[in-house]
């Protein structure tokens, strides 16, 4: 066969490492989960425990009882999402023997897989599990949004998430222009400025653009602002493979991932349900 070179499990993992570089929203995402994969419709663990109880005395001897089972907060997440590329290569051993045109291919095999993964995690905003700062979409003008990001702060802090802990917001185009016009200091870190998004700081939150980010009903979009563990995010299989058309006098190469993904702790998500305003 002419593309007895080719290697999948090279291509496969040359595919893995472009995607962890392309996409935005899943870098954020809690990735401790547990389980084998092996098609589409299984579950998976992401992992989580529980608190344990502390209690408090005023004086006297501390008398323990018997140690307490904290509870498992581990949840299944499926893995129900899949997505593909196919696509012919006219002589593979010579495209490879040239160079250019396979990594070409690869790199956007990657993107493009990567866009329709970070698409999937960022639709989780606009669901009914992701909680809203707004009753109806709100409009954001330089004089208001600053404020619009401090209020989702405050909401996640309510929820005792700590003020150490890194949170990350993920905003389109729009919002950065209104927010670059209301916030000339942003903080930002030039060495870190091209990786995954990352534009800047404000205060505690990593501000991150994806032109991803979820489009509302109501001609705005659904911006999340969450910790690391709010989402929980898988693709626990990458597959790729050469093969021979029936129909065609040429090589194709195939291949698709499986991934999952869920709002794993919505205490730790608000969606800001905003749009530009005039």
């Amino acid at each position: 066969m002419s593309y007895r070179n080719f290697s999948p499990k090279i291509w496969a993992k040359q595919i893995n490492r472009e995607l962890e570089r392309a996409m935005v929203f899943a870098e954020d995402c809690n990735r401790q989960c547990e389980g084998d994969v092996k098609q589409m419709g299984d579950t998976i663990k992401v992992l989580g425990v529980g608190k344990p109880t502390i209690t408090k005395q005023k004086g006297g001897s501390i008398i323990l009882k018997d140690p307490e089972a904290v509870e498992d907060t581990s949840v299944d997440m499926v893995i129900n999402h899949v997505a593909y590329f196919n696509y012919l290569v006219d002589d593979i051993d010579r495209r490879q023997s040239v160079g250019g045109l396979m990594d070409a291919l690869s790199a956007e095999s990657s993107e493009g897989t990567a866009n329709a993964m970070d698409e999937d995690i960022a639709a989780l905003a606009g669901s009914r599990d992701a909680p809203k700062l707004f009753k109806s979409t709100e409009a954001i003008t330089v004089d208001n949004i600053l404020k619009t990001i401090d209020k989702g702060v405050q909401v996640l802090m309510e929820h005792d998430v700590k003020p150490e802990t890194k949170i990350i917001i993920t905003i389109p185009p729009w919002f950065r222009t209104i927010f670059r016009q209301a916030y000339v200091h942003l903080d930002t870190d030039n060495s870190a400025m091209l990786k995954n998004g990352r534009i800047g700081q404000y205060d505690n939150v990593i501000v991150k653009m994806s032109n991803n980010c979820h489009r509302n009903s109501d001609n705005g979009h659904d911006i999340m602002l969450r910790t690391q563990r709010a989402v929980a995010f898988a693709n626990p299989l990458t597959h790729v493979e050469p093969y021979r058309p029936e129909k065609r006098f040429a090589d194709a190469v195939k291949g698709y991932v499986l991934y999952g993904t869920k709002i794993v702790r919505p205490k730790e998500l608000i969606v800001l349900n905003v749009k530009e305003g005039t």
